[in-house]
């Protein structure tokens, strides 16, 4: 008999089997474990924080229960939503209601369409750590608006316990996947406008406003960006003289992925909207196969034409001469212009390379950082062994298997042909081409029109 417990096999990422992380299965004691994890995870950072341990100490009963009422955390199952049979086209990763983010579900896909409903800045980095949802620039907005809706939830908390709690989320929330840049990047940014009010107001209304504003304003940019970086994208496509250009990408970088455009799938949009023939190929991108699951349900919605390969297959199919063009996404790229993407992308620039084919990077300067002079200062996640061991809740190894599952590896900046960003498409040597396209974003944000450009006041004078 199989001495391996049971694991659910509805379950659409296998998380220890033992205890799964599907919100909704066994709902209270899913719900008592997230909440002991949560407020352990979150009291623990705080604590590490200069008045920290004074703050809490002033955390009234009343502030607690507001910020961590255990009842907040209940995720009911909804519905499964039926697919439509036709393409309806890219769907973003999340959508919010007052006092709510709505992030779409993506361990669920492509069976089904689910929303997990997010109150806060804990119930954000749940959602982050789990892989509900995904894809650097994706969590990133996330992220900040996590913060937001915890700073709005403690407008009348005490200065010293508002501050604790903010810090407790924001250490949180940047460790929920280590990575990529784009989510401590946007939490720091969030954080920055709460200290200029002033960390130790009174004026909770005004730290909340202050917060909201700043990932407002973050959305806002990634969305220009993105749009830029898929304009600039498609111009340095070679069309072929005959057939379809053939595009292979890994992992999933989409609007699922990124948030509106895309980023590597944001150029393939592009593409397809300017009426362009091509083709792609997708790499399943083992283990966790958002390729298979995720960048496959969004190019069939969108009706792009596409083949599922399996990860290995790209070295057949480039010796074959069947691929014009890689085009993968950055979860941080370093001063130098290395790159770490999903694990699977290093190989894919190695074979480019011995075949002579283009091998692109597309990426916004969010995921630029400057302080990492090299990959080797890239921090490379690891994941639970399970997303090795299980397939869809099926063990497809021996029990006690030893497993090493790095989510990412990190592509020298000699073998990325470009990299597609949205202040234009740069080339070696990428430390002075970065670092000019940084000075170039910052002169063109300092003259162009800011979120709040876009405040159209209603009858009553509040925009």
């Amino acid at each position: 008999m199989d001495p391996t417990p049971a694991v659910d096999p509805d379950a659409e990422v296998v998380a220890d089997p033992v205890e799964p992380v599907i919100p909704g299965g066994g709902a209270d004691l899913a719900r008592r474990r997230f909440f002991r994890q949560f407020a352990g995870e979150l009291f623990q950072s705080a604590a590490t924080v200069v008045g920290a341990a004074q703050a809490l100490q002033r955390v009234s009963a009343e502030a607690a229960g507001a910020i961590l009422d255990p009842g907040t955390l209940a995720v009911e199952e909804p519905p499964a939503i039926v697919l439509p049979s036709a393409p309806t086209g890219f769907r973003t990763p999340f959508r919010e209601s007052p006092g709510v983010l709505h992030i779409i579900d993506q361990r669920r896909l492509p069976d089904a369409i689910e929303e997990y409903d997010a109150h806060s800045a804990a119930e954000v980095a749940y959602a982050i750590r789990e892989m509900i949802i995904r894809g650097a620039p994706a969590i990133g907005q996330a992220a900040a608006i996590g913060m937001a809706l915890t700073a709005a939830r403690l407008r009348t908390t005490r200065p010293y316990a508002r501050r604790a709690t903010l810090r407790g989320a924001a250490q949180a929330l940047s460790a929920a996947r280590p990575t990529a840049i784009n989510l401590r990047w946007a939490v720091d940014r969030v954080m920055a406008r709460y200290v200029e009010v002033g960390d130790l107001s009174e004026d909770g209304d005004a730290i909340a406003e202050a917060m909201r504003a700043e990932a407002d304003t973050i959305v806002f940019e990634t969305t220009e960006d993105h749009g830029r970086l898929a304009a600039f994208g498609l111009a340095i496509l070679e069309q072929p003289s005959e057939g379809p250009l053939r595009v292979l990408t890994h992992c999933n970088t989409g609007p699922l992925g990124c948030g509106q455009f895309g980023t590597a799938l944001g150029v393939v949009q592009a593409a397809h909207h300017a009426e362009r023939d091509l083709h792609v190929w997708v790499g399943e991108t083992r283990p966790y196969l958002q390729g298979a699951r995720l960048t496959t349900w969004e190019l069939a919605q969108a009706g792009v034409p596409h083949t599922l390969i399996p990860d290995v297959a790209a070295g057949h199919l480039m010796a074959r001469g069947e691929v014009d063009v890689v085009i993968v996404g950055a979860d941080r790229i370093a001063a130098n212009g290395d790159t770490a993407n999903k694990v699977g992308s290093y190989s894919l620039a190695v074979l480019a390379d011995r075949h002579g084919i283009p091998f692109y990077v597309a990426a916004p300067l969010s995921s630029v950082d400057p302080e990492a002079p090299g990959g080797d200062a890239i921090p490379i996640e690891e994941r639970k062994a399970n997303e090795v061991l299980y397939l869809r809740g099926q063990r497809i190894a021996p029990p006690d298997t030893a497993v090493r599952n790095p989510a990412f590896d990190v592509t020298p900046g000699d073998l990325i042909t470009a990299i597609i960003t949205d202040e234009g498409v740069l080339r070696a040597p990428y430390p002075a081409s970065l670092a000019a396209a940084v000075e170039r974003r910052a002169a063109r944000r300092a003259v162009a029109p800011t979120f709040d450009a876009l405040h159209v006041p209603d009858a009553s004078g509040v925009a």
